[in-house]
Order: C-alpha cells, then sequence, then structure tokens
C-alpha cells in the first residue's frame, strides 16, 4: 500500500469533535410546562420560607420565645421569712434564722474517694449512705437541709465541683419543750405541723418572692433578666401567753409526774378576769427542734385533745344552780347517812359515812351521796341546760388545732341513776381545759367568759371582757366561799393553799375508763381552783393521769402543783397579798379530808 494513501492513526484519547449548535437534541424546542414548573417550584420554596418565618417570627413568637428561655433562663424562688410567734410579753417563742442547704448535681461530681469521705463526714452521713443519695438522681439531689454554718462552712472548704449551697430559713424555738404543745412546730419546707405553726399557717407563712436570672450550665448566675417580685414577710403573731408562767407550770407538772410515777399529767393558766391563756403545759413533752423518734403520746397536748369523766368537780355547779333557784341555802342541811344511796341496782358511796351535812360541807368534804340528792332535785332538762351553758358537750371557740368537743347525751335520754352520778362527775365527759373555762363562771361573778389564746402585739393591756351570765354573782361568790372550805382544815386539800393568798378549789379523783368498765387501780387526779378567793385573778387546772407512788387522791397529787403554780403566777403578775402568812403555817399541814369518788 503506498504509504502516502494510507489512513493516519488517530492518536491515542482523542474525540470526534461535535458540532453542537447542528445536535439534534439541542435542536429539539424545549417545552413551555417545563420551565413553568420549574419556576412554581422555586416560588414555592420561597413561600414555604417566608410563611415559616412569619409563623416563627410572628404568629408562634411567645411560643419560641419561651421555649429558648427556659434552655437558659430560670426562675429563682425567694424565700418570705416566716413570721415570728410572741408571748404576752413580746418574747421570742418561735422564729425563722437563715440556714444554708446542701443540693448536688450527680453528673457534675468530681472529687477522689478521699473527698466524698470527707463530704459525707462533714454531712454526718456514711460513704454508703452519701452515694446512695448521689444514685437517686443524676441532674438534682439533696444532699442535706437547714444545715449549721459551720457544717456548710466545712463542705465550702472541701470546693468539690458538683456540690452546692441555697439558703433556707430554719426554725428556732427558744423555749424547746416548756412551749412545744402550743406552739408546735413546721416541716422542713416550713409548713406547720402542729400548734400554732399549724393553726395560722397562713398568717406566719407570708408569700415567696421570685427572680428571673439566666445561668451558665454549671448552675452560676450569669445575669437577672426580667423584674424580680420582693417576697412578703410572714405576719409575727402574738399569743397571751406567758413564757415564764409557761416554763414553771411546764417544770411543776413534770416533777409531779416523775414524782408520783405518773403517766402524765398537765395544767392550763387562765386569767380569771380575760380569759386569756398564760400556760398550757403538758408532761410527756418533746423539742420542737428535735423530734426525730417522737411518739403519738408526746405529741399530744392533753389539756385540749384528752377527754375524762370530770368527777368531783362538777359538784360546784350542782350546788351553784341549787343555791340560784333557791332551792337550799348554805346551810340547808343534807341527809348522807349511811354514806350510800342505792338506785336501780346501783349504789352510790361516800368515802365514809357522813350523817348530817350542810351544803357548804357536801362540797368541802365531796360527798356525792349529797351532790346525788341535790341533784334529783332538777329536771333532767335543767340541769342539762345547765351543764350546757359552762360550756360543757361544746367546743371551745380557741382556734387552736385538736381541740375536743367533750360528751354531754341528751337529757332525754337520762335514766335517774345517770342523772345522780352526773352530779359528781360520771356519765359525761371533758377536757381539762373545758373544765378550767367552766369555772369561769364562779371566778367571774356569775358569767362565763371567752376565752383566748392570741393578743395584738405589743404593751396594750388586756381588754375587759364580759360573757355569758349562768349565776348570779351573789350565787358565785357563795360558792366560792365553799370552794375556800376545800382547801381549810376539813377539807380534801389543804395542800392547796398558798402562803399568802387565799384560794378555792375542787379536788377530783376517778377510775379511769377501759373499755366498757372501769380499771380497778388506775385513776386520774386533779384539782381546779381560783386565786385569790375573793377577787380571782387566775384559774389553775391541773390533772395528774395515773399515779402509782402510793398516793392517788386529788388533793393529794394534783393539789400541791396548784399552790405551787398559782403562788409563782400571782407574783409575777404583781398581786398583793391578801393573808397573813404566819396564820397560815399551822393549817398547811392539817390531814385531809378523804375524798369520795
Amino acid at each position: 500500500m503506498n504509504r502516502r494513501n494510507a489512513p493516519k492513526a488517530r492518536p491515542v484519547g482523542s474525540v470526534k469533535s461535535v458540532n453542537y449548535s447542528t445536535s439534534p437534541l439541542l435542536a429539539t424546542p424545549t417545552p413551555p410546562w417545563r420551565s413553568k414548573l420549574l419556576v412554581a417550584m422555586v416560588g414555592l420554596g420561597f413561600a414555604v420560607l417566608l410563611g415559616r418565618a412569619v409563623y416563627v417570627q410572628i404568629v408562634a413568637a411567645p411560643f419560641f420565645l419561651k421555649q429558648g428561655e427556659i434552655r437558659y433562663g430560670h426562675t429563682l424562688e425567694l424565700p418570705a421569712s416566716r413570721g415570728r410567734i410572741l408571748d404576752r410579753n413580746g418574747l421570742i417563742l418561735a422564729a425563722s434564722i437563715p440556714a444554708p442547704s446542701i443540693w448536688a448535681i450527680p453528673k457534675d461530681l468530681d472529687g477522689d474517694a478521699a473527698s466524698r469521705a470527707a463530704l459525707a463526714r462533714a454531712l454526718d452521713m456514711t460513704s454508703v449512705e452519701l452515694e446512695g443519695r448521689l444514685a437517686e438522681n443524676p441532674n438534682f439531689v439533696w444532699l442535706r437541709r437547714q444545715v449549721d454554718d459551720a457544717v456548710a462552712e466545712q463542705v465550702r472548704g472541701l470546693a468539690i465541683r458538683g456540690i452546692h449551697e441555697l439558703r433556707e430559713y430554719k426554725r428556732k424555738y427558744p423555749e424547746g419543750e416548756a412551749d412545744a404543745h402550743v406552739v408546735g412546730f413546721t416541716n422542713v419546707e416550713d409548713h406547720g405541723q402542729e400548734g400554732i405553726e399549724l393553726a395560722f399557717q397562713k398568717d406566719l407563712a407570708g408569700r415567696d418572692g421570685t427572680r428571673r436570672v439566666i445561668k451558665d450550665r454549671l448552675g452560676r448566675v450569669v445575669e437577672d433578666i426580667g423584674e424580680s417580685v420582693a417576697p412578703v414577710d410572714g405576719r409575727d403573731i402574738g399569743l397571751t401567753v406567758d413564757s415564764k408562767v409557761q416554763f414553771f407550770a411546764y417544770q411543776k407538772i413534770r416533777d409531779a409526774v416523775a414524782a408520783n410515777r405518773a403517766k402524765a399529767g398537765s395544767v392550763v393558766v387562765l386569767d380569771a378576769q380575760t380569759g386569756e391563756v398564760l400556760a398550757l403545759a403538758n408532761v410527756p413533752s418533746y423539742s420542737p427542734s428535735d423530734r426525730r423518734n417522737l411518739s403519738g403520746a408526746q405529741l399530744r397536748n392533753r389539756a385540749l385533745t384528752d377527754t375524762f369523766e370530770p368527777g368531783s368537780t362538777m359538784k360546784p355547779f350542782v350546788v351553784g344552780w341549787a343555791l340560784e333557784t333557791n332551792r337550799v341555802t348554805p346551810s340547808t342541811v343534807i341527809q348522807t347517812a349511811p354514806g350510800k344511796m342505792t338506785m336501780s341496782g346501783f349504789t352510790i358511796s361516800d368515802s365514809h359515812p357522813h350523817g348530817n351535812l350542810t351544803v357548804s360541807e357536801v362540797i368541802q368534804k365531796s360527798s356525792n351521796v349529797g351532790a346525788a340528792r341535790i341533784a334529783l332535785g332538777f329536771t333532767p332538762r335543767e340541769m342539762w341546760e345547765l351543764y350546757s351553758a359552762v360550756g360543757f358537750g361544746q367546743k371551745p371557740q380557741l382556734g387552736f388545732p385538736g381541740v375536743v368537743t367533750g360528751r354531754l347525751r341528751p337529757y332525754k335520754s337520762w335514766r335517774p341513776i345517770e342523772q345522780a352520778t352526773m352530779s359528781y362527775g360520771y356519765g359525761l365527759s371533758a377536757s381539762l381545759f373545758q373544765i378550767a373555762h367552766a369555772y369561769t363562771v364562779f371566778a367571774h361573778d356569775g358569767e362565763l367568759i371567752p376565752v383566748t389564746l392570741t393578743r395584738p402585739l405589743g404593751p396594750a393591756p388586756s381588754p375587759a371582757v364580759s360573757g355569758v351570765r349562768v349565776l348570779s354573782p351573789k350565787t358565785a361568790a357563795t360558792v366560792r366561799d365553799m370552794l375556800h372550805l376545800v382547801t381549810l382544815a376539813g377539807g380534801t386539800a389543804p395542800k392547796a393553799q398558798v402562803m399568802g393568798y387565799s384560794v378555792g378549789g375542787k379536788s377530783g379523783t376517778a377510775y379511769k375508763q377501759e373499755g366498757a368498765g372501769y380499771a380497778e387501780k388506775k385513776y386520774r387526779a386533779w384539782f381546779v381552783g381560783m386565786a385569790p378567793i375573793a377577787h380571782p385573778r387566775i384559774i389553775v387546772a391541773v390533772m395528774v393521769d395515773e399515779p402509782s407512788a402510793g398516793k392517788w387522791f386529788g388533793g393529794d397529787v394534783a393539789a400541791p402543783v396548784f399552790s405551787e403554780v398559782v403562788q409563782q403566777t400571782l407574783r409575777m403578775m404583781g398581786v398583793q397579798p391578801d393573808l397573813d402568812v404566819k396564820a397560815q403555817i399551822v393549817s398547811r399541814d392539817v390531814p385531809a379530808e378523804t375524798e369520795s369518788f
């Protein structure tokens, strides 16, 4: 083949040139709908983006702002300081003090085993207890709330990452167990659980404030946002209680319970002119600041919550009504021989035969037979109205939690024997506070005056009060003279006498109820009285539950407590003595008349 005519070889990788202007693909015209679709799709995309922007920026802007703020903004609670509880002289019975609480973010926690062990020791915990607490929640856990400043300082000194501190308020009770049943206590959240703390929760609590802040991921406050709402501190509550009288009453009933190996005891002290509660003491008690291992027996405010058959303390009401209705006079003779009377197969007995007794002696010697004979001269309705008029069977309007009503059955269901036994306190029930309140009828010239546990703050004198008239002033004075005889020679309670002051009252002793009957060797002993007898300033009621040291009569067990409380209280009130002390020294040691019960 001729080299000149041979075809030339193409270089490897070369591409044959194409004339695009004459390509049949490009020469084909594009359909109009395709370009319109493309434009429509681009337009729709812009419309969706515009709509989403309008939705986010305008329509749902509050929602997205809130969601964004949640991720960096926090509302801090500014706790209000709980109001104080003060006695009648302005002394603090309960107050709140700042107290640090220790908490942790377990997932942020660092520190070696030694530092964790030191943290556990500082918080009075075992290492196992600490680790168990940290395992509860990775984001937040309380380690110890309301610790002392010294403990918080120890924890700060460890400088462990993930351990934080919050300032809270802790309740302090300066008077301790003496005032525990009056003041009560709060829980760790500062909510009232007992006593005045519970009764006046809304007033004492106040209103917490708020503060909006930005926090970083470590929980540190970076910036304040929005307006803060300041907390409103709780209102102070003033009580009628005198903390000195309260402490002395608690001390004496505590000693009496111990000396008589008793189960419990209570004392109530009332201002006979104003109805103000000066003391309300109970044993056993507790410390409001340390409530570990508490029992129901310690928590009960027995003077208000426990009811019992009031025994011989009811006799003065029966005699008072008989005097008021002119059925008897103080010198009217009542035949009580042979010391017993039988009704409906039931025998009413005196401690021993007395023979003929005047009405005054029925009270002085506490004759069951004499009281029953006087009471049987009343109609059941008349006697029921008398007992109701002095507050039995009715809840005391004291505004205090746990106050009980007691029991006074409707008179239509009474049998004669029940009317007779109710004259000396069996067949109805009342609290010690109700009995003390009822005795204001004798102390306040025949009027049952209202009682109160609170009073305005400040040194203003207590206002004079008037009550519901039950007896005439003359009858009330006559009954007071009879009550005075109870504390003299021949009465059941000479041990109630007070050096320098005339006193009067009524002792009581009763078997304790057990099931459907009465326990043979379990008693309650009490004494309720007033002083000075001519113009009473105070009423004191004492109850000792189950004395077991060989004495159980109210004149032996409760009357000495009455004597000591009355003497100390009248001195603190500045009441002038109305008796010559020398003349009393001989009569204090005379033997007491054996009481009927």
